[in-house]
């Protein structure tokens, strides 16, 4: 009865959007409606700044990690725990509660991971924490990390499931970065930290054209 409960449960719980949620408590747009309009962390700090998206981010990695790590615990069977860990990474995407239409699933991808073993979960933080120091770009590390994944957890537990799992996780997340692709390959691809850099010079245009009126 368990192993039947736990699949559908992971993706109800995965369904739940912090973004959404978050920037409802505390009075922000709707992620959906501003900014790239995708319900996730970075977007979350476009609109609302670092709070709110460090919630987010929060609570994205606890709906991949739980599940997970709740099935890991209990002992259910390496197939059952695959599903689980598939279930609360597509309910991130396409979230029952929220017409289907949800974030890019790399917080959640994160969580599932630490949640099968904190040794897989730190390898693949470590590879984007690298990359995204050295380039300053998240979705490029994100991309790079999510592709190694498979090898990390063939290493840590190299179970022929869980490779599948973290295999269709990572074809899915490529698509679903697909615009990030392409704005890398024609180097249009935002840096950590661009958007703050714009909104502050453009704040000291507006300063700046305020006082040349007056």
């Amino acid at each position: 009865m368990l192993e039947l409960l736990a699949i559908p449960a992971a993706y109800l719980i995965g369904s739940i959007s912090s973004a959404i949620l978050v920037c409802k408590l505390m009075g922000l747009p709707d992620p959906r409606t501003q900014g790239s309009n995708n319900p996730g962390a970075t977007n979350v700090l476009r609109i609302g700044g670092k709070l709110p998206a460090f919630l987010t981010l929060a609570g994205d990695m606890l709906k991949g990690l739980l599940p997970v790590l709740a099935a890991n615990l209990t002992d259910l069977s390496i197939p059952v725990l695959a599903g689980v860990a598939l279930a609360a990474f597509l309910g991130h995407l396409y979230p029952i509660f929220f017409g289907f239409k949800g974030g890019k699933g790399v917080a959640t991808g994160l969580g599932v991971q630490f949640g099968l073993h904190w040794m897989i979960g730190g390898g693949v933080a470590a590879i984007w924490l690298f990359i995204a120091k050295g380039l300053k770009i998240s979705s490029l590390a994100a991309l790079v990390a999510m592709a190694i994944a498979p090898i990390i957890i063939w290493l840590v537990w190299p179970a022929p499931e869980l490779v599948a799992m973290q295999l269709v996780m990572t074809v899915i997340l490529f698509w679903r970065h697909r615009s990030n692709i392409r704005n890398l390959i024609e180097g249009k691809e935002d840096k950590i930290g661009a958007s703050g850099d714009a909104d502050k010079e453009k704040a000291t245009t507006d300063n700046t054209e305020r006082t040349q009126c007056h």
